[in-house]
């Protein structure tokens, strides 16, 4: 429900638009800084992130998940294994395929580093912002749901 259907395109719109990326942008890296993801590179995060959501799954749907080749997809797995973070059983549908999933302490850490992120914002909502101020962010978090909701 745009406030002027006539003019999608208004500048206040392209303002709020350019401030919300940079400021949640600068809330993701604050968030990050709170609960330290080692020397994790991108794509590893990303696969950690695939198994917790969606579950155990082969090489080859990371790879396709990530946009790259099996082989591409080999070296992040294998880092992620000697770290202790993800381990692999025989698929019981395919046994020439192995079901990569989180190992326990993995789900441990995500758990441990989750709690510590909202820790830190819980802290920084009561010591900073009025009861007010509080309701107002309540409001905006409900905004941002739909944002994120929208289909386009």
């Amino acid at each position: 429900m745009p406030d002027n259907p006539e003019n999608p395109l208004s500048p206040t719109a392209l303002a709020l638009a350019t401030d919300l990326h940079a400021v949640l942008g600068r809330l993701r890296r604050k968030l990050r800084k709170q609960a330290h993801l080692g020397d994790l590179n991108w794509t590893q995060k990303c696969v950690l992130r695939h198994l917790e959501t969606d579950g155990p799954a082969t090489v080859t749907v990371l790879a396709r998940a990530e946009g790259m080749r099996p082989q591409s997809m080999g070296p992040h797995i294998t880092s992620l294994i000697k770290a202790g973070l993800v381990e692999g059983a025989p698929d019981p549908n395919d046994g020439r395929q192995t079901l990569l999933s989180l190992t326990p302490s993995c789900r441990e850490w995500i758990q441990a580093s989750r709690a510590l992120r909202e820790d830190w914002l819980y802290h920084v909502i009561l010591d900073n912002f009025s009861r007010k101020e509080q309701q107002t962010l309540a409001e905006a978090t409900r905004l941002l749901q739909r944002m994120v909701d929208v289909d386009r």
